[in-house]
């Protein structure tokens, strides 16, 4: 079963590198342990994933507002939210041959996984990267690459809710990159040192955050699904008393059912009003709100959707990655939804002839301004048409020397492999019809 899980992921691995998805950041140093760099088709890919939250959760409501903190942030934030004293695994070494470091309570048993010495106690590791404000390394200057950025939110409520006509419940949501000093990675991209983070937190009346936490379970279940993921391979998991964060009222995980098992691919939290009491507490600035009908002064509670851009791009490109057997020869074919599909469009010119590259420029030039388009005049019409397979283009359209008389081309759908032909004129309307 392992070995089946392994050869699945690395067979992942290996398109995401050929194909320009994703590659080892500074590879040509021997690179620097789970950090990557994201290639043409990965820019692309991650960009469709921003995009489509950014315009559920902001664009699409009146209700939610957008903010871009920055990374580094005075210390005392960290101070406030806990996180120098509580954001920390716990770690032990191993004593044999290797001197490898393990997270405690990723470990079954008491040997080293990988050479079977002993492990040392367990000591707590704190997960924040740390650098220096200025040019001298000294306690007074030192300041943290963000961990998260919900923080960035909590600390600019008041500023928000100053600048803004919203009134509670009301949402803050940013996405932006965070730093983890994991001591165990692995799995590709699931677990990286720094990532890009996609939270939204919502403000709400205490009392009314139970509702509106149920009510953020099912609107995001709804989302992932709508981004082509099988429903079968997504599940809402409540956590259980030993495993919510200590300024949790309750939490469940979206998880994904990964080659290696279930795992999360997003967090619901209600937290309560946690964040905003002790950032109250610490800077000595009141953050109450003042509910305009009756007067009423509270500090409100926090229901977040926390989501990684990384463990989204994981989850899509392994839920849509297939291989088939066509006339005795295996298709690998991405099923990406055409929302998140790199290319959405592909144009083919069946040989690199001037004449057919008059028709076919000016043509995907045209669709360009429409749907996302790639040009592709390389090798034969075969193996183009695998090729945008494999990086989950949708449709394909071969302009051919019938094209020059008839004045249409042949659309190619990627999934069923079925042609039609298409007059120009009509290309651009059948597309949208066919991309939904």
């Amino acid at each position: 079963m392992a070995e089946l899980v392994q050869n699945r992921l690395e067979t992942l691995v290996s398109l995401c590198k050929r194909r320009g998805f994703v590659f080892p950041s500074s590879e040509i140093y021997g690179g620097i342990n789970a950090v990557y760099d994201f290639g043409p088709l990965g820019v692309r890919l991650r960009r469709r994933i921003r995009d489509l939250w950014w315009r559920e959760m902001v664009e699409l409501r009146d209700d939610i507002e957008g903010v871009e903190a920055a990374i580094l942030m005075n210390p005392m934030v960290w101070q406030a939210s806990g996180h120098i004293s509580n954001f920390s695994d716990p770690l032990v070494d191993c004593l044999g041959e290797c001197h490898q470091r393990w997270r405690a309570d990723h470990l079954e048993g008491d040997r080293c996984p990988n050479c079977g010495g002993p492990l040392s106690s367990p000591r707590q590791f704190n997960l924040m990267f740390k650098t220096f404000i200025g040019p001298v390394e000294e306690e007074g200057s030192v300041v943290y690459l963000r961990p998260e950025t919900a923080q960035g939110m909590f600390v600019n409520f008041k500023n928000i809710l100053g600048t803004s006509r919203q009134r509670i419940p009301f949402g803050i949501a940013q996405i932006g990159r965070s730093f983890r000093n994991e001591i165990s990675t692995g799995n590709f991209i699931f677990r990286l040192r720094e990532l890009e983070m996609m939270e939204m937190e919502w403000f709400t009346e205490p009392g009314d955050d139970a509702r509106w936490f149920e009510y953020w379970c099912e609107q995001r279940m709804a989302w992932h699904q709508g981004l082509g993921i099988r429903a079968d391979n997504l599940r809402l998991r409540p956590h259980g008393e030993d495993e919510k964060a200590h300024y949790a009222l309750a939490s469940s995980d979206i998880e994904y059912r990964y080659p290696w098992g279930w795992g999360e691919l997003e967090g619901i939290a209600r937290r309560g009003d946690y964040d905003l009491s002790r950032h109250q507490e610490v800077s000595g600035k009141d953050l109450q709100y003042t509910d305009p009908a009756s007067g009423r002064r509270f500090l409100p509670f926090v229901v977040e959707p926390a989501l990684g851009v990384d463990r989204t791009f994981l989850a899509l490109l392994l839920d849509a990655y297939s291989e088939e057997v066509v006339k005795g020869e295996t298709r690998v074919v991405l099923h990406l939804n055409a929302r998140v599909a790199p290319y959405q469009v592909a144009v083919l010119p069946l040989s690199k002839k001037p004449e057919l590259a008059a028709v076919a420029r000016p043509l995907e030039h045209e669709l360009r301004a429409r749907f996302a388009t790639d040009y592709d005049d390389t090798g034969s019409i075969g193996k183009r048409y695998r090729r945008q397979d494999e990086i989950g283009t949708p449709l394909a359209i071969t302009v051919d020397f019938e094209t020059l008389d008839d004045h249409a081309a042949t659309v190619r759908d990627r999934d069923t492999m079925e042609q039609v032909r298409v007059p120009l004129s009509r290309l651009a309307e059948v597309c949208e019809e066919r991309l939904g």
